[in-house]
């Protein structure tokens, strides 16, 4: 009778044991099911972006287009001064696999000109939202920052102003933008109006007299060339703008900056172009410096394409 008190409680705790290790079993299912179901939400990643490293930039500029946009490089006596006139600095950042640049300056007697080149590859950590769409979004802050008008929905009207913004000129009509516009500066008007303009210091040599001031008005020192104006680019990458501002500070003389920035896929490229007459009285020309800056913004886009 002893024996079978002391042997039947063990029975009862081996039954006990049993029952707790199928307990502990299920539990281990249930963490499975948790794992399948990560699975299923991680089925809608977002692709990542075409670039995963950046060109060097300093060595993204040819010397022949350096010559073009800093008349007096190719002048530099010193051989040293010149070549590291030619080689760029390169700008200060803080992790060389998403963003670099390089910026250049040379003064002459006529004028001292700036050049910026600055690459930004954009990475999503969010896996929901692509590099590209990230990029989109880096891009459109950069065109609200400059102030220019959205694209309309139509994706082409933007550039409309350009071959039709001289009515009365005599230039034929074309679809060319920007590269009609110096055609127009110069002919209208008398050559003694012109003149005069320059004299005072005034853009109306720029603007010409054909744009719909009168002769009495007086011209506005800061204007835009008409068709010449900040605007969205339709043949450049995949989206991109120009940005002209004529900056009239105090007593300096005025420097215009034009500023051509455009995405390609997951990475956004900036071209800031810059020149300050060494005279008070002169203007820089705006088409001369948008043709340069939109030329440089091209071969980079070959770049990265090829």
């Amino acid at each position: 009778m002893q024996r079978r008190k002391v042997y039947v409680p063990g029975a009862a705790v081996l039954l006990v044991a049993l029952l707790g290790g199928c307990t502990s079993g299920s539990g281990h299912d249930d963490d499975g099911d948790d794992k399948s179901g990560d699975t299923g939400a991680s089925t809608t990643a977002a692709e990542p972006g075409r670039y995963r490293t950046l060109p060097e930039p300093c060595g993204a500029v040819d010397h022949s287009t350096l010559d073009a946009m800093l008349p007096g490089i190719a002048e530099i006596k010193d051989a040293g001064q010149r070549e590291k006139a030619y080689g760029g600095s390169p700008t200060v950042t803080y992790d060389t696999d998403r963003r670099v640049g390089c910026r250049w300056k040379v003064e002459s007697p006529d004028a001292t000109h700036h050049l910026l080149v600055d690459f930004e590859r954009v990475v999503s950590y969010d896996g929901a939202v692509s590099d590209d769409a990230r990029a989109q979004e880096v891009y459109r802050t950069k065109l609200r920052e400059a102030d220019v008008p959205e694209p309309s929905a139509s994706g082409s009207e933007e550039e409309s102003p350009s071959p039709s913004g001289s009515e009365g000129s005599d230039e034929p009509e074309g679809t060319q933008g920007p590269k009609k516009s110096k055609g127009s500066e110069k002919p209208q008007g008398s050559e003694g109006t012109q003149v005069a303009a320059r004299a005072q210091g005034g853009a109306a040599a720029e603007v010409g007299m054909g744009d719909g001031t009168e002769p009495g008005d007086t011209p506005d020192p800061e204007a835009t060339p008409e068709g010449l104006e900040s605007r969205t680019l339709d043949d450049l990458g995949d989206e991109a703008f120009l940005a002209d501002v004529l900056s009239t500070a105090s007593s300096a003389s005025r420097h215009r900056t034009v500023t051509v920035v455009f995405r390609t896929s997951n990475v956004v490229v900036t071209v800031e172009y810059d020149e300050q007459p060494a005279r008070r009285t002169e203007v820089p020309d705006s088409k001369e410096m948008q043709d340069n800056a939109r030329e440089l913004a091209e071969n980079l886009t070959d770049r990265f394409n090829g």
